[in-house]
């Protein structure tokens, strides 16, 4: 199946989600970055302040994430958008990085986000007897299955729906707003034309040619 197809699927448009979120500056800002930024290595387009780029780079320099945590969102967004023979995945995209930044960006996703996880790992071993990192993937898919519908799931399993709607949409914004994701959508910009005049059949329209 097609990454856009699975979007289409859950009931999201991936356009749509890379441009409802005022935060998609965050993977820009995450591309141009050489290890733990500085200041001056957070411009984007259109200019920043100084305090701004200070309080990115601040962020970008903490730890609220652990490597378990990083890793099972790692595996869980590119289950949400695989890599195809178009293009890459979302982690190979920056998605891992961007999600860790924006959940220090905005501190009313860290609970959401680490109690959605945690969920994810007590379900994986309510089911499996291992974490969501350890087991197979199609184990995985029998539980994201249960979640990745809202209309289909079970009342058992609200948590985990609401857990992987979110990490659903700071996905395809993460994966949508980075240079794969672009490329993906084939969007290409404001672009330059080549001016060659105006054609001659309009030309002879109006009595006019390139000879007069």
């Amino acid at each position: 199946m097609k990454r856009r197809d699975y979007l289409k699927n859950i009931g999201l448009s991936s356009l749509g989600l890379a441009v409802l979120n005022p935060d998609a500056r965050a993977m820009e800002q995450l591309e141009n970055a050489n290890g733990v930024p500085k200041a001056a290595a957070l411009k984007i387009p259109g200019g920043r302040t100084k305090d701004e780029a200070e309080r990115d780079a601040k962020l970008m320099a903490e730890v609220f994430l652990n490597k378990h945590e990083l890793d099972t969102i790692t595996i869980l967004s590119d289950i949400i958008i695989p890599a195809d023979k178009k293009s890459g995945s979302a982690s190979q995209s920056g998605v891992t990085g961007f999600i860790e930044f924006i959940v220090k960006d905005k501190p009313e996703f860290k609970t959401p986000v680490r109690g959605g996880l945690r969920w994810l790992d007590s379900e994986s071993n309510r089911r499996f007897s291992k974490l969501f990192t350890q087991i197979t993937p199609a184990q995985r898919i029998n539980i994201v299955d249960d979640i990745a519908y809202p209309e289909k799931a079970k009342k058992q399993f609200s948590q985990g729906v609401t857990f992987f709607t979110l990490m659903r949409n700071l996905t395809a914004t993460g994966f949508y707003t980075s240079r794969i994701g672009i490329d993906d959508l084939g969007y290409k910009g404001n672009t330059p034309n080549e001016w060659k005049g105006v054609p001659a059949d309009v030309l002879k329209q109006y009595g006019l040619s390139y000879d007069d």
